[in-house]
């Protein structure tokens, strides 16, 4: 059976396209050496089990170990009842042991006499003191469990750390989502524990990174070895560029060309960009579960500005920026804090405007010109009677307030422009603004490939209280974004959320049209709403 591109679960090297995990992560073997207790955190999907089943593979087919991958997923649901979740744990060890360790280095069967509460700590000392080589654990899904369950195994698991080898495992990894500090628990006040206790032991956290552009073209290049279907070079690189390497993504964009578009020729950037558009509208369960995590308060903290163009509010923590960086939502280097990758910045205003889009009643017509370039006048005057009779409401209805306007204009934007082309995003964290381009096909060929693309500009500003007429710097701003892109005109959208603004029936008369210029002479519509 051919390989192919793993869209689900832990990659299995015969089954799929796989490059090394291990590779990723240099210091393990430091750490097992060592004897060191570790901690790994990482988004879901880029690799983390994948590597640590490779580790455990690697380790005990060295000779030197009894090392065993094993999760903690199924005690979720005992979060509160401590001696449940600690015997399922205890069950997934075995289990994993029968599967993966010769009889020899597999643990003894637990014991029936042991208090609740110490029945971990007693099948793994009784493990490591019958066998032959020290015992490397490694935990995945620990953060799956929560409050009682988790602090129940995470004490007796650093009470063995004095007694390794022999009376506790060599090495312990703990792997999930977040570092140890942002595991969930109900006490002390706190929903997250803060600290490393009750796992104080650990020697370093890891993360994983996502893939290089190097690391995509060699993921790739197993694809064209095995089938001699090629890719050009600028497909790998705008694959790259809309995933920034985030593995799920990379994996998903070829699931999309290939078995949804079927393409059986070259793989080119129009089949790229065709499968970006299908991965963002598949809503996918992995995209779908980091759009959940917007309803949880610490996420949105960091989100919602993001996503308006503003700055990070000063006392939101440092540990909630971090919490979004574990998720993958964000990138956080040394020149901004952004959302992490093309694709993200998609699925999240999309998943947000989703009830808004819902909620639409659009006029169904044909929005191109007789040359089918996008007749943008038209939607503009559409969009300004669409807001005079639902904005005001729609936007006191928001979940994100602060973000209501962006939200209202892309739910409808994208209700018109759905099927005709793409809106791309461009978020000016501290800048106040969200850019919008809307790439609008003139054209499609046989195979539904764009054969002509019609690009408009779009700026949106909101004029809040306190702040003064932001009409100046956005004609500044906008010249900026048409100079990257290229274009000579664009249009510049502010909404005036004062307190003081028009609202009950002076809403009715928002909407006003006028040209305006930007410092470098080009030309701009000037909608005020």
């Amino acid at each position: 059976m051919p390989r192919h591109f793993n869209i689900a679960g832990p990659n299995v090297a015969d089954w799929h396209y796989t490059l090394s995990a291990l590779a990723r992560l240099p210091e393990v073997h430091r750490l097992v050496l060592d004897r060191a207790w570790f901690v790994l955190h990482a988004p879901r999907q880029v690799g983390k089990t994948t590597a640590m089943r490779a580790l455990a593979q690697e380790l005990t087919a060295s000779g030197n170990y009894a090392a065993l991958w094993a999760t903690c997923e199924a005690a979720e649901p005992y979060r509160d009842d401590p001696a449940a979740a600690e015997r399922i744990v205890i069950h997934s060890i075995g289990n994993s042991a029968e599967l993966d360790l010769p009889i020899e280095l597999r643990p003894p069967s637990p014991r029936a006499d042991v208090a609740p509460g110490q029945r971990l700590t007693d099948y793994i000392q009784a493990w490591c003191q019958s066998c032959p080589r020290p015992v490397v654990l490694l935990l995945d899904e620990i953060d799956a469990m929560q409050n009682d369950a988790l602090i129940t195994v995470l004490r007796q698991l650093r009470g063995m750390f004095p007694n390794r080898p022999h009376g506790g495992p060599s090495t312990v990894a703990l792997i999930g989502l977040r570092d140890v500090r942002d595991y969930k628990v109900a006490s002390g006040g706190s929903p997250h524990l803060g600290t490393a206790s009750p796992f104080n032991v650990k020697a370093e956290s890891l993360t994983m990174g996502s893939f290089t552009r190097s690391d995509v073209g060699a993921l790739y290049a197993q694809h064209t070895a095995e089938t001699g279907q090629e890719f050009t070079v600028e497909a790998v690189d705008l694959a790259y560029e809309v995933t920034q390497g985030q593995p799920w993504l990379v994996n998903a964009l070829m699931d999309q060309v290939l078995n949804k578009i079927r393409v059986t020729g070259r793989i080119e950037v129009a089949h790229i960009a065709q499968a970006k558009e299908l991965l963002i509208l598949s809503r996918s369960t992995h995209l779908d579960s980091l759009a959940d995590k917007l309803n949880e308060p610490r996420v949105r903290a960091v989100i919602a500005p993001i996503l308006a163009g503003g700055d990070i509010p000063l006392d939101v923590p440092q540990r909630d920026i971090e919490y979004c960086t574990d998720l993958g939502l964000i990138a956080n280097d040394a020149k901004m804090v952004r959302i992490a990758n093309p694709i993200y910045r998609e699925v999240l205003p999309r998943e947000l405007s989703l009830p808004s889009q819902v909620r639409m009643d659009i006029p169904n017509r044909r929005w191109a010109l007789p040359d089918g370039r996008l007749d943008l006048r038209s939607v503009l005057q559409a969009f300004v009677a669409f807001w005079r009779e639902n904005g005001e409401w729609m936007v006191r209805g928001q979940t994100w307030p602060e973000f209501a306007q962006q939200i209202v204009t892309m739910a409808f934007l994208h209700r018109l422009v759905n099927g005709g082309g793409y809106i791309e995003r461009e978020y000016g964290l501290g800048r106040k603004r969200l850019d919008l381009l809307i790439r609008w096909f003139t054209g499609v060929d046989s195979a539904g490939l764009p054969t002509g693309e019609d690009r408009h500009a779009l700026e949106l500003k909101v004029w809040r209280d306190g702040q003064k007429d932001p009409l100046e710097k956005g004609l500044e701003q906008i010249d900026g974004y048409l100079e990257r892109l290229g274009l000579a005109t664009g249009t510049l959208m502010v909404f005036d959320a004062r307190s003081t603004s028009p609202s009950g029936d002076g809403w009715e008369k928002r909407g006003e049209f006028s040209e305006a210029q930007t410092p470098s002479g080009r030309a701009v519509t000037l909608l005020r709403l």
